[in-house]
């Protein structure tokens, strides 16, 4: 039996996670060939697709509407997800988006319609969901082995702020802990968030406090089947990256994730030294591939993707309600639509 033909995948976006991406579909997965990058940022565009040996445009939409692509990998700023989204399932084109998959819940709801109206795949980049550890804790809650969940918790710490000045407002709901929101929902599936309380300052880099950082968080989430969940956020991890999840459940405990992931360790009269990893790119490489050779299995298979709209924005509506709890100092319900914004 033949393997089928590669996904032909356009990508936007060269930027930091984009070019971890395009390498990725470029030189690790035989599912997919790269067929041109695309950024606005002309050096940018150059140097992803020279340095991968692919075309290299600044246009996106010329890149949607390539026809050498059937599939587009949307990596760029967050503000255009929403809109590329659209634009690439109008085009007809499967689409691969990072999270957050838009900024407005009627962004989500507009980039949802739009796939369904053109029947194409839609997968989010919520990679967690593809790490081994995750996915094995989240399969034994399903089959009830933690029985009934009860606490849950999820947690992200970066190991530092490279340019504080360069985080947008909210980042920590909208960008980091958006991953553990997604996390807790996929690990209490079924259930759905109804109130969040959120704490969140700038105890990193306080002098940036003033134009919108946040640095570190804490939020709690209670679901409408009673499970509360908490989810932690730091841009301080001096020890590296560290990323986990727990359940707890009636009949148990299962846990995901180490700060120390490398299995290399230095024993001496020292103590014991574990290397740790210093970037995402690291920590969740065979993630980051698993998510996108799921997505050219479910192109070329016609099943669906493993996580898709509706799950990014259920994600979106915890990080939004966290945004109105900080405003607001208080205990809120997670809306089904945007807060109206009265100037």
């Amino acid at each position: 039996m033949t393997a089928p033909d590669p996904v032909r995948i356009g990508l936007i976006g060269a930027g930091r996670i984009g070019t971890h991406h395009a390498a990725t579909l470029a030189r690790r997965i035989p599912e997919a060939e790269l067929v041109a990058v695309a950024d606005p940022v002309e050096a940018s565009a150059r140097r992803l697709g020279e340095d991968l040996g692919v075309e290299w445009l600044t246009d996106p939409q010329a890149l949607i509407d390539d026809p050498r692509a059937e599939a587009v990998a949307i990596t760029c700023a967050s503000t255009a997800h929403a809109d590329l989204v659209v634009a690439a399932a109008r085009a007809g084109k499967a689409v691969f988006v990072e999270k957050p998959m838009a900024m407005t819940l009627a962004d989500a709801d507009r980039a949802i319609a739009a796939v369904a109206r053109a029947g194409v795949p839609l997968q989010v980049g919520f990679n967690r969901r593809f790490a081994r550890d995750f996915a094995a804790a989240h399969d034994a809650v399903a089959a009830g082995r933690v029985g009934t969940p009860q606490l849950m918790r999820s947690v992200t710490r970066d190991p530092g702020l490279a340019n504080p000045g360069g985080v947008p407002p909210w980042t920590i709901f909208t960008q980091t802990l958006i991953h553990d929101f997604d996390a807790l929902n996929w690990f209490n599936a079924g259930a759905r968030a109804v109130e969040v309380s959120a704490m969140a300052d700038a105890l990193v880099a306080p002098a940036y406090k003033a134009g919108g950082l946040l640095d570190t968080a804490v939020v709690t989430v209670r679901y409408d089947n009673g499970a509360i969940g908490v989810a932690e956020a730091s841009f301080s991890a001096a020890y590296g990256y560290d990323v986990r999840g727990e359940v707890f459940g009636s009949a148990g405990m299962v846990l995901a994730g180490s700060p120390a992931h490398l299995t290399t360790s230095l024993w001496t009269a020292d103590g014991v030294a574990v290397p740790t990893a210093r970037r995402d790119t690291d920590l969740f490489s065979d993630a980051y591939a698993a998510e996108l050779t799921a997505f050219c299995t479910a192109v070329r298979s016609g099943a669906p993707t493993v996580v898709g709209g509706h799950d990014a924005r259920a994600a979106l509506r915890i990080a939004l309600a966290c945004i109105e709890a900080v405003e607001t100092g208080g205990t809120v319900t997670v809306r089904d639509a945007d807060r109206e914004v009265v100037a």
